[in-house]
């Protein structure tokens, strides 16, 4: 039984090559970020590195909501990571969120909002994953990314 275990590990993590990592490491962030949310959205809120106190007071409830839409596009990346059958509309769902999410920032900033630092404070946690899903959605479309079926 443990040998299976580990055959299936080993197979699983194999299976990462390509997009597989990426996707990974952007959808364990993003279930990172959304447990921080739904279980200490004032520690969320005054703590993470991105100015979030800029766009208006806290709101436990508002935070907690937007941490299910972090646990599930996490969910549905790290499920893409591994799983190459289902990966095109994994990352799908996942680029709608972050795309939805970095555009709204993009309104913010560009309508004075916040600050124009935000245009810096932003690429790490809301710009970049948001690019390396859309690139990851056009690749995986055009069948030049890994097969769709194992």
């Amino acid at each position: 039984m443990v040998g299976q275990t580990g055959e299936l590990l080993l197979s699983r993590t194999l299976n990462l090559r390509a997009w597989g990592w990426p996707l990974a490491i952007i959808g364990a962030g993003s279930l990172a970020n959304g447990a921080w949310m739904l279980f200490a959205p004032g520690h969320w809120y005054t703590e993470l590195p991105a100015g979030v106190p800029d766009y208006g007071p806290l709101n436990e409830h508002f935070v907690r909501d937007i941490g299910v839409a972090f646990a599930a596009a996490g969910v549905a990346l790290v499920w893409a990571a591994f799983s190459s059958r289902y990966r095109l509309p994994l990352v799908a769902i996942g680029a709608v969120f972050f795309w939805g999410h970095a555009l709204l920032h993009v309104y913010d900033t560009l309508r004075g909002a916040v600050e124009a630092n935000h245009w810096l404070l932003d690429v790490p946690g809301v710009y970049l994953p948001a690019v390396v899903l859309a690139i990851a959605v056009v690749v995986l479309a055009r069948g030049k990314g890994e097969e769709h079926a194992t």
